[in-house]
């Protein structure tokens, strides 16, 4: 494994990213004024540029400049490889349900990209955005004239984010880490009232970590002193990670009890449980996998109900049948049933192979499969794709990252013979889309997965290939009314 701090590793490298900084910042600083959301939205694309930074020194000093917005607010921070987005999902909504201002701050989105801050729900506006943006361009101006380090657009997004929740002044903050833990920027924060942990496997492998043992350390970074622990069920060298990180920093440790779950009902739809003394709740997230994700934020409502934080059996239950969280097994049409999932390592796709096998045993299975490069996609692809009768592989929104369809298509033929690539360009997604439904019988399910980045695509190609076709039925939020995607 090559160490983060080494010569050639990570942090080396984002050392060099930095010293490219000044000549992009330096364009900007001359003409500091107030940005319309347009304005911002560019100048946040031209610093992404550059790349993604490991370490705290930098965002340190940008919320310095701006007067450590985050000192002023409380946060549930969540890190894990898979379902840390579903915990905070449910424990948001419950928690905005009995009746406190909960902030969100989330990556990736999947609709907009003003969904990464929310609060109680409601996404950043327009206008409020490009107001905090503003001010954070002037103290990032501030930085280059005093020749400091200069932030990358994640460390700008968090403390726009910050910024913004001390505004709204929220009661809490459901904080979601970007990538590991330690080195993380939104492991900047000090006052933690918990630090949660959703199911940890092997992701970002090279990067956080080549072992899980390795990945777990990372994700323990975010642990701070005299909080309190709350992780999911994890392998056992990952619980004894979490554990001995704990008590070092004289923390309870508290660990959510799946098995203790009892399932009442379950399909596709919906699914109803109880867990412990909460009792006959009804979630939208159907996935089976979310039964783990569901106790966990469980647990993180248990502890904070007494310990100063009251919240009703009734706020738990309303909460948890309004949570929605896009792209998670989300069902969006019938006949044939249209799934969505971002399911894109191992791990998830052993999780998704178990849903699809419950709820859809002796049905056909058409796929429809995107990955990045970076991820373990041959496993991936053994995992889940023998399931499938035939499998379209598309081509990625950010064709940097993303496998070429083709290489993909390579790998899924090994367990699928009837794989297809769609090179089709801009066009692959929804060309893929369309040929599925062109195969598909109304019996007949189809499983668009894999990278969460192009779900929202899918579910645009999905819209346009049956809008003209009525008996096709699409599933709405009804709580909102809107598309879940």
């Amino acid at each position: 494994m090559i160490s983060l701090f080494s010569r050639n590793g990570p942090i080396a490298k984002d050392a060099a990213r930095r010293r490219q900084m000044p000549v992009f910042f330096d364009r900007i600083r001359k003409e500091i004024k107030s940005v319309t959301y347009k304005e911002a939205r560019v100048y946040l694309e031209e610093m992404s540029k550059y790349g993604s930074v490991l370490g705290l020194d930098t965002i340190r000093g940008l919320l310095r400049e701006l007067g450590d917005p985050q000192e002023s607010l409380r946060f549930i921070h969540i890190a894990g490889t898979n379902g840390k987005g579903s915990v905070l999902a449910y424990t948001s909504t419950i928690l905005s349900e009995a009746g406190y201002r909960i902030g969100r701050y989330v990556s990736p989105t999947v609709i907009s990209y003003l969904e990464r801050i929310q609060v109680d729900g409601m996404w950043i506006s327009e206008d409020m955005f490009a107001q905090m943006t503003s001010q954070v361009r002037d103290a990032i101006a501030r930085l280059e004239e005093a020749h400091k380090p200069l932030p990358t657009v994640f460390e700008t997004e968090t403390a726009i984010a910050f910024l913004y929740f001390k505004e709204i002044q929220c009661d809490l903050v459901i904080l979601e880490a970007g990538l590991g833990g330690a080195l993380d920027a939104t492991n900047i924060i000090r006052n933690t009232v918990c630090a949660v942990f959703s199911t940890i496997s092997r992701d970002h492998v090279g990067v956080i970590g080549d072992t899980i043992e390795e990945i777990a350390e990372n994700k323990a970074g975010i642990i701070k002193p005299g909080c309190t622990v709350i992780s999911s069920g994890q392998a056992l060298s990952v619980t004894e990670i979490l554990k001995t990180c704990a008590a070092r920093n004289g923390c309870c440790f508290i660990q959510a009890e799946s098995e203790q779950a009892e399932i009442h009902r379950a399909d596709y739809r919906e699914m109803e449980l109880s867990y412990k003394e909460y009792t006959h709740l009804t979630t939208s997230l159907s996935g089976r996998y979310q039964i783990t994700n569901l106790c966990t934020a469980l647990e993180v409502i248990r502890y904070l109900h007494t310990n100063g934080y009251p919240i009703s059996g009734k706020a738990v239950k309303n909460g948890t049948a309004h949570t929605v969280w896009q792209g998670r097994f989300t069902c969006i049409g019938e006949s044939p049933v249209f799934i969505l999932d971002g399911a894109h390592n191992e791990s998830a796709a052993l999780k998704l192979k178990e849903t699809v096998e419950n709820y859809f045993p002796e049905r056909k299975l058409i796929f429809i499969m995107g990955v990045f490069r970076d991820k373990e996609y041959d496993r991936i692809a053994e995992v889940i794709c023998p399931l499938a009768s035939s499998v379209y592989t598309v081509e990625l929104p950010d064709k940097k990252r993303g496998l070429p369809p083709g290489e993909l298509a390579e790998a899924v033929r090994r367990y699928c013979p009837d794989t297809t690539a769609v090179t089709a360009g801009n066009n692959s997604i929804s060309k893929a889309v369309a040929m599925a439904l062109a195969e598909a019988r109304e019996d007949d399910v189809i499983l668009a997965f894999g990278s969460l980045s192009y779900l929202k695509l899918a579910e645009t190609a999905y819209a346009d290939a049956i809008s003209d076709k009525p008996y096709q039925t699409k599933k709405q939020d009804t709580n909102s009314g809107r598309k879940l995607l």
